[in-house]
């Protein structure tokens, strides 16, 4: 199972929000390229990284400092928030980033997506971001009535990379990744999933792994990581079956 350490962007700095509200920011770090340096150099295989500012404006506002992400590491990166057209995906493809997650757009504008997809299979990624167990779009302010699983068989055949399935309840706040709840969509789906949101310590981590879901790919660890809940090492070794 991939660990990827979050890097999330609001006005180039790198922070944590609590459920998603921009306004109750943490600021872990003000150089992103250095803390991207640090996770390459604790062992991490890939960066997952989060324009928050795009993701509510719906465009790229934090271009600057993922360039310099990008040129900072060799790890592969996968990058949300405010990607909303072909222009845009092609765009971060060219600039070195390795798969681009659309969100909104999966729910707005689906055929775009399976477009893109198709045009560039294994490096799109759908976001399914859930809040009460609904499909949340605009930087998680509006709510659809879609589930899920719903939205992520609209995709099961356009050759997406992934479903970035995000617990937006639980997210930022250290109580737990929703095991039960991302199982579940990986049994239902023929799509990888990859589980983020609550992640606070390394029973989680394990929690997914006695999950014994081989349709789980992987799992976003961000704030657990800044505040020292989680060892780097400790997590690696428990997501590759050694802890």
């Amino acid at each position: 199972m991939i660990i990827f350490p979050a890097i999330d962007l609001k006005d180039g700095q790198c922070v944590r929000l609590k459920r998603g509200i921009m306004e109750d920011a943490t600021v872990f770090n003000a150089d992103p390229a250095a803390q991207a340096k640090i996770f390459q150099a604790q062992g991490f295989r890939w960066l997952h990284c989060v324009d928050l500012n795009g993701a509510f404006e719906g465009r790229s506002a934090n271009a600057d400092a993922i360039k310099s992400i990008r040129a900072a590491i060799d790890l592969p990166i996968q990058l949300g928030g405010g990607i909303r057209d072909r222009a845009a995906v092609e765009a971060w493809l060219e600039a070195g980033i390795t798969r681009v997650i659309l969100g909104t757009a999966a729910l707005t504008d689906p055929d775009f997506v399976k477009d893109a997809a198709r045009a560039h299979p294994g490096r799109i990624v759908v976001g399914a971001d859930a809040k009460g167990g609904k499909i949340a779009t605009q930087g998680w302010a509006e709510v659809s009535e879609l589930a899920p699983v719903e939205l992520g068989k609209r995709f099961e055949d356009a050759g997406v990379a992934a479903l970035l399935f995000t617990d937006i309840d639980g997210d930022g706040l250290l109580q737990g990744v929703n095991v039960k709840a991302t199982a579940a969509l990986a049994r239902a789906l023929t799509i990888p999933v990859i589980a983020s949101g609550g992640v606070g310590s390394l029973a989680d981590i394990e929690a997914l792994m006695a999950a014994k879901e081989p349709n789980i790919e992987g799992v976003v660890v961000g704030r657990a990581l800044y505040d020292g809940r989680i060892d780097p090492a400790q997590a690696l070794a428990a997501a590759a079956g050694r802890g």
